[in-house]
């Protein structure tokens, strides 16, 4: 096995930021470069039960406060019974311009006269999943949610039954689901953690979609319905994305914003108001922009090394990663980062396009921040039988002898 290490210095850009030949790993190692520390200033301590603050790209967790403690997760709910019913339009099983009749059921538990949240949607009547959607989200109608649940699964509770199994797919174990809404029930329950990463689903698998959370207002059944997310009028860079409240959860809210291509997701439950949610959510916001970035490491088209293959047709194999790597780091200490190759050095065809190769760590002051395989960019076939022959003398004397 062979293997080097570099100096590495990321840059927010697609552009390969690194490129090694195996001549290079094997003969240079670059001494790592001294570089003072950045200071970087407690995470806010917030009036709130629990939080949390990740990058939505990387997933990496810059703050956090009993992320994973229980809570009622009061309309926050909703974010899950928008997301199954992006499924379902995005599997094609559903359409936007589909009509929703509303029942006398979601009329009553969640229309104007439940003195909950409400889009006003009249009984009996048929609603368009479009708006029904826009309810949801920008309104937190208790009606429209009903009506959407019994739309696609035939009733809230078989409903409420997707949710809890969605969740569980998707890794969130510790949030249950008793209805579309989040109205109070016994076991309704889930975790600022679960609630990020419900966000991070919502803004990757459906971004076109996602685009709903960040309007202001809308207007149905002649009632002009303003979204509650205060943020949103507040800072330009947010564009979602829900808002909850009950007695028993108190007021929480989920954000994210986007600055100069590194995107936040900020939960916060249980504060005691609106003005509090929207400015403890404020606080996590700006200081994960001041003190964090994100780099764009590499993509799946960088060539990152070449590597020496015998008995092919070929004798250099261009190696990258199968993923694009992006990395969350405190600002401003880019130059804390290097990297380690390891590539066999016996590789033999035929190679494939796509076999993985050795792999890279990236590491972060000397500690392996992430790890990856590196993957063949082309295929290699076998050389012919006299040049199979010719290289397999050759690896048989640099065996004795020793590698030049």
């Amino acid at each position: 096995m062979l293997t080097g290490n570099i100096s590495l210095q990321p840059r927010l850009s697609t552009e390969p930021t690194l490129r090694l030949l195996l001549s290079l790993i094997l003969a240079v190692s670059v001494q790592s470069i001294s570089w003072a520390q950045p200071i970087i200033p407690a995470a806010p301590d917030l009036a709130a039960r629990s939080w949390i603050l990740i990058d939505a790209n990387t997933g990496k967790v810059l703050t956090e406060h009993d992320s994973e403690l229980q809570l009622p997760p009061a309309s926050l709910t909703k974010m899950m019974t928008a997301y199954l019913a992006f499924e379902e339009v995005d599997s094609g099983r559903l359409s936007l311009d589909e009509e929703v009749l509303v029942s006398e059921n979601a009329w009553r538990k969640g229309g104007a006269t439940s003195g909950g949240s409400t889009m006003f949607l009249p009984p009996n009547e048929p609603a368009t999943v479009e708006d029904i959607l826009r309810g949801i989200i920008i309104q937190s109608g208790n009606d429209a949610s009903i009506a959407i649940a019994e739309h696609i699964a035939g009733s809230e509770e078989a409903f409420a039954d997707l949710m809890t199994q969605n969740a569980q797919r998707m890794g969130l174990a510790s949030t249950s689901y008793w209805n579309a809404t989040g109205l109070p029930a016994e076991g309704h329950l889930t975790t600022a953690k679960d609630l990020s990463a419900l966000a991070q689903a919502i803004i990757s698998e459906h971004p076109e979609h996602y685009q709903l959370y960040s309007e202001k207002e809308f207007e149905y059944n002649g009632i002009r319905q303003p979204n509650r997310n205060q943020l949103l009028w507040r800072d330009a860079s947010v564009d979602g994305l829900k808002t909850g409240h009950t007695e028993e959860a108190g007021y929480c809210l989920v954000a994210s914003a986007e600055r100069n291509g590194m995107r936040l997701i900020s939960v916060v439950m249980g504060t005691t108001s609106e003005a509090v949610r929207a400015t403890e959510s404020q606080k996590l916001l700006t200081w994960g922009f001041r003190y964090f970035s994100t780099h764009n490491l590499y993509s799946s088209a960088d060539s990152l090394a070449e590597a020496q293959v015998w008995e092919g047709k070929s004798k250099l194999l261009s190696l990258g990663v199968a993923d694009s790597v992006q990395l969350t780091i405190p600002r401003g200490d880019e130059g804390a980062l290097s990297a380690e190759v390891s590539i066999p050095g016996d590789l033999r065809a035929p190679i494939e396009a796509g076999d993985e190769v050795g792999s890279i760590k990236v590491l972060y002051r000397g500690d392996v921040l992430h790890e990856a395989p590196l993957v063949a960019q082309h295929e290699i076939e076998q050389a012919s039988f006299f040049g199979r022959l010719w290289d397999r003398i050759k690896l048989f004397f640099m065996n004795i002898f020793g590698r030049a």
